[in-house]
């Protein structure tokens, strides 16, 4: 579920293989016989990250047939995009990946009079999409979050332990196997990075190793590196602490009532800073309908829209109007909709060359093997 995970480039490899022989990965075959300028949408998108309602008010309002295939990693959705044989109108990768993209030529440029709800986009998520689409011509932001650790209040006091403030508290030598951290060489480097004093988007590698030995020396603390999973591990009550983002923290919240749990999930972003993230939507070069992506951006952009979508994926909206229309309650709720002034030393991560990506992998690597 909305898996916005930072794989190895070895499963990228892998996976543009079987995507482009339509094995495994989501992408339809007819996608890459879109006609030219036809009444159609070809979207990729990440898993369960639409209400399937809009889609199909989409399709009612204008006409446009909507094709829907699914990625699950930045990394898999890259290489379907770079080669090419399969034609999508928009997509939605992550930060750092859309400015991959804009560097290698493998987006167009937006046409903002087709986008006239722009508008309702808060200036402060545009200001915050300059940190990888500069002059913000490439992108529109639909949702944002942080990373930070969920915690179970009863297993801490169990063990003697306060509830965590920092990343450095996840090297308690108390939560012996206790610690669920994220499967993913980037969010797992943030941690340990924003940790020691550092940039998650740090290239030097005296601090990489420094971090590298870090997550080496927490290794024998973790009960396992997973993604999706930290969730339901830890509404079940299988570990006192997680890393998690925190679009995942209204279905928790949820969970925990609804289940009569005699404990609470609590989530807080730690003092170090952290991963302060963004998704957006973009049109590939090679679209073939690109009117009809900027009327489905447009169309996104809608309030009442944003609104459908944000109750359905529960991951902040960066949409003021929508924002408007939620419940006090869900506004005032600072695990979802934090005050982004407040997040000091926080970064969007950005795309950091092939030499620092093979860089980054190889210690991932030496970690996951020690």
């Amino acid at each position: 579920m909305k898996k916005r995970t930072f794989a190895l480039a070895l499963a990228a490899v892998t996976a543009v293989s079987s995507l482009l022989t339509g094995c495994g990965g989501g992408t339809s075959e007819s996608a890459s016989a879109a006609s030219e300028g036809s009444g159609e949408l070809y979207v990729y998108n990440w898993g369960e990250y639409i209400d399937e309602d809009v889609i199909t008010q989409f399709e009612d309002e204008t006409g446009i047939k909507v094709i829907y295939d699914m990625f699950e990693t930045n990394e898999e959705m890259y290489p379907v995009i770079e080669a090419g044989g399969v034609n999508y109108d928009v997509v939605c990768p992550s930060d750092y990946m859309i400015q991959k993209m804009i560097e290698n030529g493998m987006l167009a440029e937006l046409n903002f009079d087709n986008i006239p709800n722009i508008k309702e986009i808060d200036e402060t998520y545009m200001e915050m999409s300059k940190a990888f689409d500069p002059d913000n011509k490439y992108s529109v932001p639909y949702c944002w979050g942080t990373v930070g650790i969920l915690y179970n209040t009863k297993r801490l006091q169990e063990l003697g332990v306060e509830p965590p403030t920092a990343w450095a508290d996840l090297w308690d030598e108390r939560l012996s196997g206790e610690i669920l951290m994220q499967d993913s060489v980037r969010d797992a480097f943030m941690v340990a990075l924003k940790k020691d004093g550092f940039s998650m988007n740090s290239v030097d590698e005296n601090e990489l190793q420094q971090a590298k030995q870090d997550l080496v020396d927490q290794k024998p603390l973790v009960q396992a590196y997973v993604i999706d999973q930290v969730r339901d591990k830890m509404i079940g009550g299988e570990a006192a602490v997680g890393v998690i983002y925190s679009g995942e923290m209204l279905y928790i919240q949820e969970e925990v009532a609804n289940l009569g749990l005699d404990y609470t999930l609590e989530y807080v972003i730690p003092e170090e800073g952290t991963n302060l993230w963004l998704d957006s939507w973009v049109i590939p070069k090679n679209a073939k309908n690109k009117e009809n992506a900027e009327k489905w951006i447009d169309f996104l952009c809608r309030p009442e829209i944003a609104k459908a979508n944000f109750e359905y994926i529960t991951y902040a909206t960066p949409n003021k109007g929508a924002f408007d229309l939620l419940d006090e309650e869900i506004q005032n709720n600072k695990a979802v909709f934090p005050d982004i002034d407040s997040l000091k030393n926080s970064e969007v991560f950005q795309y950091l060359g092939d030499e620092a990506d093979t860089l980054y992998n190889n210690l991932w690597k030496e970690v996951k093997s020690n």
